[in-house]
């Protein structure tokens, strides 16, 4: 119970009961005239996490109402559009385009989380938004997903480069698929609800990640998923 003579939030931040995040906010918003300027500034510069940790906190209560609703679809593979756990703990919708380099430099990152993660899936959601070639990759990717080939055509051909006739041929073959597009009403309604949950969640580019709460429009590399996952697995 908190001392009667003692101002309730001072004793809140002196046992402890406040965490990191909300003491942060106090002390920028009610600090300087609670505490005195001196204290507060003294108190950020000693423990400047707190500001990340608070603007981190805000972030991710602005993301889920939009993510809320949206989740179970964000997470509903297409066909065989995943790898990691059948069972998940903890899921990572990754939208990504073949032709965007920064997706290429996040591939490793993602193939090691899911190899020491057993509780990790990552479903891959298609945004062709670089140029034909890109619609034609996710295209025959799609046709590779329903044909339970996903991995073999996406290793394949980020192992190949960016996308074009050549390298979309050289994936397709080594996933059994053809290499031709395919008209399949399954897949434009799949393109055209990738790009709507990307335009909802305020994409700017790829690639863009969805993580519990956390929506990561860059490639942070495998430090910076890492972390969004245990904050996801903690709820």
């Amino acid at each position: 119970m908190i001392e009667s003579n003692r101002a309730p939030w001072a004793a809140a931040i002196g046992g402890g009961v406040i965490g990191s995040v909300l003491t942060a906010g106090l002390l920028v918003l009610a600090g300087p005239s609670l505490f005195g300027e001196k204290l507060v500034r003294d108190a950020l510069v000693s423990n400047p996490d707190m500001l990340v940790e608070a603007g981190e906190a805000y972030r991710d209560r602005q993301y889920a109402s939009t993510i809320g609703p949206l989740r179970a679809s964000l997470e509903a593979p297409f066909h065989s559009s995943w790898k990691g756990a059948a069972k998940p703990e903890v899921t990572l919708t990754y939208f990504y385009d073949y032709a965007c380099g920064y997706c290429r430099q996040s591939n490793p990152a993602l193939e090691k989380l899911i190899a020491e993660d057993k509780g990790l899936r990552v479903v891959y959601r298609e945004l062709p938004i670089l140029g034909p070639e890109s619609v034609a990759a996710a295209r025959v990717a799609l046709a590779a997903s329903k044909a339970g080939r996903f991995a073999a055509f996406h290793d394949a051909l980020n192992a190949a480069g960016r996308p074009s006739q050549q390298t979309i041929a050289l994936a397709a073959r080594a996933a059994g698929v053809s290499p031709q597009p395919v008209n399949d009403p399954a897949q434009e309604a799949e393109l055209k609800s990738n790009m709507t949950a990307a335009e909802q969640l305020g994409a700017t580019g790829t690639p863009l990640f969805v993580v519990g709460d956390r929506v990561i429009n860059s490639a942070v590399g495998y430090d910076g998923l890492k972390e969004a996952i245990a904050a996801a697995r903690k709820g």
